[in-house]
Protein backbone atom coordinates (compact mmCIF):
# COMPACT_ATOMS: atom_id res chain seq x y z
CA UNK A 1 0.00 0.00 0.00
CA UNK A 2 1.79 3.35 -1.21
CA UNK A 3 1.61 5.99 0.80
CA UNK A 4 -0.04 9.26 -0.59
CA UNK A 5 2.00 12.72 -1.10
CA UNK A 6 0.66 15.18 0.94
CA UNK A 7 -1.06 17.89 -1.46
CA UNK A 8 1.04 20.88 -1.57
CA UNK A 9 -0.13 23.82 0.54
CA UNK A 10 -1.87 26.39 -1.56
CA UNK A 11 0.34 29.61 -1.98
CA UNK A 12 -1.83 32.64 -0.58
CA UNK A 13 -2.51 35.17 -3.64
CA UNK A 14 -0.52 38.07 -3.41
CA UNK A 15 -3.30 41.07 -2.80
CA UNK A 16 -3.69 43.11 -5.96
CA UNK A 17 -2.00 46.89 -6.40
CA UNK A 18 -3.37 49.65 -6.31
CA UNK A 19 -3.91 50.90 -10.01
CA UNK A 20 -4.65 54.58 -11.42
CA UNK A 21 -8.18 53.08 -12.07
CA UNK A 22 -8.53 52.57 -8.20
CA UNK A 23 -7.89 56.48 -7.91
CA UNK A 24 -9.86 57.38 -10.64
CA UNK A 25 -12.83 55.48 -9.06
CA UNK A 26 -12.16 57.32 -5.99
CA UNK A 27 -12.22 60.76 -7.31
CA UNK A 28 -15.39 60.24 -9.92
CA UNK A 29 -17.50 58.52 -6.85
CA UNK A 30 -16.42 61.74 -4.36
CA UNK A 31 -17.13 64.52 -7.12
CA UNK A 32 -20.75 62.60 -7.64
CA UNK A 33 -21.50 62.33 -4.40
CA UNK A 34 -20.42 66.07 -3.46
CA UNK A 35 -22.35 67.52 -6.51
CA UNK A 36 -25.43 66.18 -4.32
CA UNK A 37 -24.95 69.07 -1.41
CA UNK A 38 -27.32 72.06 -1.75
CA UNK A 39 -25.04 74.99 -1.96
CA UNK A 40 -25.98 76.21 0.64
CA UNK A 41 -24.66 73.27 2.76
CA UNK A 42 -21.13 74.61 1.79
CA UNK A 43 -21.54 77.43 4.03
CA UNK A 44 -19.16 77.22 6.92
CA UNK A 45 -20.22 73.70 7.59
CA UNK A 46 -17.35 71.94 9.32
CA UNK A 47 -15.62 69.06 7.86
CA UNK A 48 -16.78 66.25 10.37
CA UNK A 49 -13.91 66.24 13.00
CA UNK A 50 -11.65 68.16 10.78
CA UNK A 51 -10.86 72.07 11.76
CA UNK A 52 -11.30 73.03 8.46
CA UNK A 53 -14.54 73.52 7.13
CA UNK A 54 -16.28 71.53 3.41
CA UNK A 55 -14.57 74.80 1.14
CA UNK A 56 -10.88 74.29 2.85
CA UNK A 57 -10.82 70.78 2.85
CA UNK A 58 -12.06 70.23 -0.90
CA UNK A 59 -8.94 72.60 -1.35
CA UNK A 60 -6.96 70.67 0.77
CA UNK A 61 -7.67 67.61 -0.91
CA UNK A 62 -7.28 68.81 -4.74
CA UNK A 63 -4.06 70.51 -3.15
CA UNK A 64 -2.64 66.55 -2.03
CA UNK A 65 -3.69 65.12 -5.84
CA UNK A 66 -2.28 68.13 -7.37
CA UNK A 67 1.04 68.02 -5.11
CA UNK A 68 1.12 64.05 -5.38
CA UNK A 69 1.09 64.56 -9.38
CA UNK A 70 3.89 67.18 -9.42
CA UNK A 71 6.55 65.15 -7.39
CA UNK A 72 6.03 62.20 -10.01
CA UNK A 73 6.54 65.14 -12.53
CA UNK A 74 10.61 66.02 -13.46
CA UNK A 75 12.48 63.93 -15.25
CA UNK A 76 14.75 63.04 -12.03
CA UNK A 77 11.80 63.32 -9.00
CA UNK A 78 13.42 64.59 -6.09
CA UNK A 79 13.64 62.07 -3.08
CA UNK A 80 14.77 64.48 -0.29
CA UNK A 81 11.82 66.81 -0.40
CA UNK A 82 8.84 68.13 -2.29
CA UNK A 83 8.39 70.07 -5.66
CA UNK A 84 9.50 73.50 -4.26
CA UNK A 85 5.61 75.18 -5.24
CA UNK A 86 4.61 77.83 -2.79
CA UNK A 87 1.53 76.34 -0.10
CA UNK A 88 0.34 79.11 1.40
CA UNK A 89 -2.78 79.01 4.03
CA UNK A 90 -5.38 81.84 3.39
CA UNK A 91 -6.00 81.70 7.48
CA UNK A 92 -4.20 81.37 10.48
CA UNK A 93 -5.34 77.50 10.96
CA UNK A 94 -6.50 76.75 7.27
CA UNK A 95 -4.96 74.37 5.16
CA UNK A 96 -1.46 75.65 3.63
CA UNK A 97 -2.28 74.88 -0.02
CA UNK A 98 -0.66 75.37 -3.05
CA UNK A 99 -4.09 75.41 -4.91
CA UNK A 100 -7.08 77.74 -3.96
CA UNK A 101 -10.34 77.33 -5.88
CA UNK A 102 -12.29 80.98 -6.53
CA UNK A 103 -14.69 81.50 -4.33
CA UNK A 104 -16.61 83.20 -7.09
CA UNK A 105 -16.78 79.71 -8.92
CA UNK A 106 -19.13 78.37 -6.37
CA UNK A 107 -19.49 74.37 -4.83
CA UNK A 108 -19.80 73.81 -8.84
CA UNK A 109 -16.14 75.47 -9.28
CA UNK A 110 -14.71 73.53 -6.24
CA UNK A 111 -15.44 70.28 -7.67
CA UNK A 112 -14.03 71.37 -11.08
CA UNK A 113 -10.44 71.77 -8.69
CA UNK A 114 -11.09 68.36 -7.32
CA UNK A 115 -11.76 66.67 -10.30
CA UNK A 116 -9.18 68.52 -11.92
CA UNK A 117 -6.16 67.53 -10.10
CA UNK A 118 -7.34 63.79 -9.54
CA UNK A 119 -7.24 63.11 -13.29
CA UNK A 120 -3.66 65.10 -13.10
CA UNK A 121 -2.63 62.46 -10.62
CA UNK A 122 -4.35 59.90 -12.46
CA UNK A 123 -2.50 60.21 -15.79
CA UNK A 124 0.61 60.76 -14.00
CA UNK A 125 0.42 57.42 -12.02
CA UNK A 126 -0.50 56.22 -15.68
CA UNK A 127 2.39 56.77 -17.28
CA UNK A 128 5.14 57.15 -14.67
CA UNK A 129 6.82 54.28 -15.10
CA UNK A 130 6.93 51.75 -12.07
CA UNK A 131 10.48 51.68 -11.26
CA UNK A 132 10.35 55.62 -11.13
CA UNK A 133 10.68 56.71 -6.89
CA UNK A 134 9.80 60.48 -5.52
CA UNK A 135 9.77 62.21 -1.92
CA UNK A 136 7.18 61.85 0.10
CA UNK A 137 7.48 62.55 4.36
CA UNK A 138 6.05 59.19 4.88
CA UNK A 139 8.40 57.23 2.48
CA UNK A 140 10.14 57.49 -0.99
CA UNK A 141 7.38 55.87 -3.11
CA UNK A 142 6.90 54.65 -6.34
CA UNK A 143 3.83 55.40 -8.77
CA UNK A 144 1.79 52.64 -7.09
CA UNK A 145 2.35 54.34 -3.65
CA UNK A 146 1.04 57.69 -5.00
CA UNK A 147 -2.01 56.40 -6.76
CA UNK A 148 -3.10 55.40 -2.79
CA UNK A 149 -1.65 58.10 -1.08
CA UNK A 150 -3.99 59.71 -3.33
CA UNK A 151 -6.91 57.52 -3.11
CA UNK A 152 -6.57 57.34 0.92
CA UNK A 153 -7.09 60.93 1.03
CA UNK A 154 -9.87 61.10 -1.54
CA UNK A 155 -11.89 58.15 0.52
CA UNK A 156 -11.12 59.74 4.07
CA UNK A 157 -11.54 63.32 3.16
CA UNK A 158 -14.98 62.70 1.69
CA UNK A 159 -15.89 60.54 4.95
CA UNK A 160 -15.32 63.95 6.97
CA UNK A 161 -17.19 65.84 3.77
CA UNK A 162 -20.18 63.68 4.02
CA UNK A 163 -20.15 64.10 7.78
CA UNK A 164 -19.55 67.99 7.31
CA UNK A 165 -22.64 67.84 4.34
CA UNK A 166 -25.24 65.80 5.76
CA UNK A 167 -24.30 62.58 2.87
CA UNK A 168 -23.69 59.21 3.18
CA UNK A 169 -20.43 57.77 1.73
CA UNK A 170 -19.68 54.24 1.29
CA UNK A 171 -16.93 53.76 -0.86
CA UNK A 172 -15.99 49.88 -2.69
CA UNK A 173 -14.29 47.98 0.23
CA UNK A 174 -12.03 46.29 -2.78
CA UNK A 175 -10.45 49.91 -3.18
CA UNK A 176 -9.98 50.45 0.56
CA UNK A 177 -8.66 47.14 0.82
CA UNK A 178 -5.91 47.26 -1.71
CA UNK A 179 -5.05 50.56 0.12
CA UNK A 180 -5.02 49.17 3.44
CA UNK A 181 -2.54 46.78 1.93
CA UNK A 182 -0.26 48.91 0.46
CA UNK A 183 -0.06 51.80 2.98
CA UNK A 184 -1.11 50.25 6.67
CA UNK A 185 0.08 46.62 6.74
CA UNK A 186 -0.43 47.03 10.69
CA UNK A 187 -4.35 47.43 10.25
CA UNK A 188 -6.40 44.67 11.54
CA UNK A 189 -7.43 42.17 8.91
CA UNK A 190 -10.39 40.98 10.54
CA UNK A 191 -12.05 44.07 10.55
CA UNK A 192 -13.79 45.22 7.30
CA UNK A 193 -11.52 47.36 4.88
CA UNK A 194 -13.99 50.45 4.84
CA UNK A 195 -14.36 50.98 9.10
CA UNK A 196 -10.39 49.52 9.01
CA UNK A 197 -9.32 52.27 6.95
CA UNK A 198 -11.15 54.96 9.23
CA UNK A 199 -9.96 53.02 11.99
CA UNK A 200 -6.17 53.68 10.51
CA UNK A 201 -6.78 57.22 9.91
CA UNK A 202 -7.70 58.10 13.08
CA UNK A 203 -11.73 58.90 12.25
CA UNK A 204 -13.02 55.77 14.53
CA UNK A 205 -12.51 53.31 16.90
CA UNK A 206 -13.10 48.95 16.29
CA UNK A 207 -14.40 46.43 18.83
CA UNK A 208 -10.89 46.17 21.11
CA UNK A 209 -9.00 49.27 19.07
CA UNK A 210 -9.40 52.74 20.06
CA UNK A 211 -9.59 55.28 18.24
CA UNK A 212 -6.28 56.83 17.02
CA UNK A 213 -4.86 60.23 18.41
CA UNK A 214 -2.02 60.13 15.82
CA UNK A 215 -1.30 57.95 12.72
CA UNK A 216 0.56 57.58 9.48
CA UNK A 217 1.27 55.71 6.09
CA UNK A 218 4.02 53.75 4.83
CA UNK A 219 4.57 54.92 1.48
CA UNK A 220 8.11 53.04 1.14
CA UNK A 221 7.49 50.74 -1.57
CA UNK A 222 7.18 47.13 0.01
CA UNK A 223 10.43 45.33 -1.34
CA UNK A 224 12.25 47.93 0.73
CA UNK A 225 10.35 47.81 3.89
Amino acid sequence: MSRSTPSPTPAVPSPSPVTADDLDLAVRLSVALLRTAPATAWEGAPAGSLEWDCWETVEHLSDDLFAYAVQLGPRTPPLTGNVPYVWERRRPGGPANAVHADRAAGPAGLLQTLEASGALLVAMVRTTPPQVRAYHPFGVSDPEGFAAMGAVETLVHTHDLAEGLGLDWSPPAEVCARVLTRLFPDAPAEAEPWPALLWATGRTALPGLPRRTSWRWDGTVPSAR
